[in-house]
Formats: C-alpha cells, structure tokens, sequence
C-alpha cells in the first residue's frame, strides 16, 4: 500500500474546506483505499491530508489522468505544501485500514533515520514500540511506512486526546531508552491532528 502525506499551511480556511469536499471525487478511481485528515492541535493553521492507494501504479495513473482537475478546487486556499510517499512496510496492533470515522486524534511521527542504523530501528518499531502501543487502550490502529532516504512515518489513530496523553506519559522515556531511539534518529518531526470528518473519503 502506498501512503501520501500532504501538510501545508492554510490561508483561506472556507475555501479550503470547500475544496477538501470535492476530494469524494476520488472515491470511482481504480485502487484507491482512502482519504481522511484535519487541522494540527499545535499550528491551527497547518492541514495534514493522508491518502492511501493499493499500489504507486494506481497512484501514479491517477495523478496523471484525474488529480489537477479535483484539485482545482482548492488554488489558491493554501501555500507551502509537503507531499511525501511511503510504502507501508507493517501495521501497528493489526489489519490497518484507512477509516478514520471511529477516531477523532491522528499521531504522525516522521523518523530521518541514520544509515547503519535504518534496520535496528525498524526492528525496535516491531519490538518495542508496536506492542506498547497496541497494548494502549485509546489506540485504535496505525501503521508504519517507509520512504526513499532512510525516511520513516509511523501513523497512529486514538480514540480521544486524553487516551493519547495516558499514554505518552507513562510509556513514552522509558521506551524509547529500551529502543536505544537516540542512536537510529538523525532528525524527528511530529504533529497532532484533529480529524475533520467531512475530509473522509
């Protein structure tokens, strides 16, 4: 499966919104898995867009033939976008799909990796982190995604901002010195989102 993000910076919310409704165009386009997203809790301004296609053939037949015309309806609504693809290497907890009606919190986390390091981090992500958040009662799925350049994303949907926190607190130092995280990250970025219904598709 193929995983798109897209974050950019907001400049005419209404119209934006707007435009994000005309993505339930994608829903007849061969392949495709679905579509959801919302605003960051900690820059209101800033949208995050997850996108999920069976495959980058698929992918890359829709951008040539239908994807300029859908997003017509957002010019000029935004500036500074950020399109990044991955390939979802495993799932978090098991059997991701692309729903987002039954979460209201999205955690993306994206790991720059270092080399020599890239394959002790993936094994840490399945045997430390994955479990410890499986066995977290708010979380109710996610994944965990590759991209060129020893880039990683590990995507997660929570139940409620409160069940997301319990979880940060009580479990988070210790496992990370447990996955010797330190040593594999060269650089870490991450946001908090608020799901946005209506964005669904």
């Amino acid at each position: 499966m193929l995983v798109k993000w897209i974050r950019c910076t907001v400049v005419d919310r209404r119209g934006f919104e707007r435009g994000q409704r005309k993505w339930a165009g994608l829903l007849g386009e061969p392949g495709f898995r679905g579509q959801g997203g919302g605003w960051s809790r900690s820059r209101p301004s800033v949208a995050h867009v997850f996108a999920f296609w069976e495959s980058r053939a698929f992918y890359d037949s829709f951008m040539a033939r239908s994807h300029d015309r859908l997003a017509a309806a957002q010019a000029g609504t935004f500036k500074d976008a950020q399109v990044r693809l991955f390939d979802h290497r495993f799932d978090v907890k098991t059997g991701f799909e692309p729903r987002f009606t039954d979460s209201d919190l999205l955690r993306v986390a994206l790991c720059r990796v270092h080399e020599e390091r890239a394959e002790h981090f993936t094994l840490m992500q399945e045997k430390v982190w994955n479990p410890a958040m499986a066995g977290s009662p708010g979380m109710i799925r996610g994944l965990f995604a590759e991209a060129p350049g020893h880039e990683f994303m590990v995507l997660s949907m929570w139940r409620s901002e409160a069940e997301h926190g319990k979880y940060r607190t009580e479990r988070v130092e210790r496992l990370a010195l447990r996955a010797q995280t330190e040593a594999d990250i060269a650089a870490l970025t991450g946001d908090i989102i608020e799901l946005e219904t209506t964005w669904t598709v």
